[in-house]
């Protein structure tokens, strides 16, 4: 299990490492963190992170009038309709954080298992809007380790026609390789992650890491 200290790919975005995320990712990586606090301290990281994500966004100009006297305030509004896909099952816990941002979002879903024996991902199906071509994609899924599942969700919405750089990537924690091999792949979508990991262990588990995020967050572990 060799650590990887290479350099991040220039399309990946790390949430700054502020005392806040610091210390609720300690939280979320202890073992002994009771279920409670673990899914309350997982949902404010995420709740964080989807914010961060939404800075990647594009935006147009636009000019309101305040309250104060008739004054003009020259500020901007998010561009486009915003589509959220999560990959089921672990991407699940992030959807509340997004609509409780974007109330008009739209949510789909994404089907991919992965061979325990292999780590190989498979995708089972896609369920999209018809107008997802149009939108800009916020690709929902809290652990990025190999990179083969972000890789095969990817494909699976370009493939329904999304531009590439029109897909953000949204995790929680990532490994650097799988990182590496991902960005390789789609080198024009953006991604955004709370913590990156150097290593991944003999099952393919990122490490340090915060174990199965799944099974930790719905009580199945």
């Amino acid at each position: 299990m060799a650590a990887d200290r290479g350099p991040l790919p220039p399309n990946v975005h790390v949430h700054p490492p502020t005392a806040q995320m610091r210390a609720l990712m300690t939280i979320i990586r202890s073992a002994a963190t009771s279920r409670a606090d673990w899914v309350f301290s997982a949902d404010r990281v995420i709740r964080l992170v989807v914010e961060f994500a939404l800075n990647f966004l594009p935006v147009s100009p636009v000019t309101v009038t305040t309250p104060v006297d008739g004054a003009v305030h020259e500020g901007v509004a998010f561009s486009g309709k915003i589509l959220g896909v999560s990959v089921v099952r672990a991407g699940e816990a992030m959807e509340p954080a997004l609509r409780s941002c974007c109330r008009a979002a739209r949510i789909g879903k994404i089907l991919i298992q992965r061979d325990e024996e292999t780590a190989a991902p498979s995708l089972f199906f896609a369920k999209l809007p018809d107008d997802v071509a149009s939108r800009h994609v916020l690709l929902l899924d809290p652990m990025l380790a190999t990179g083969g599942s972000a890789r095969l969700a990817t494909a699976a919405l370009v493939e329904a026609g999304v531009a590439e750089d029109k897909i953000i990537f949204v995790s929680v924690l990532a490994s650097r390789g799988g990182l590496r091999a991902y960005c390789s792949a789609y080198p024009r979508v953006s991604v955004v992650t709370a913590a990156v990991d150097a290593a991944l262990n003999a099952k393919k588990f990122i490490v340090p890491g915060v174990g199965d995020f799944g099974d930790r967050y719905f009580g199945t572990d």
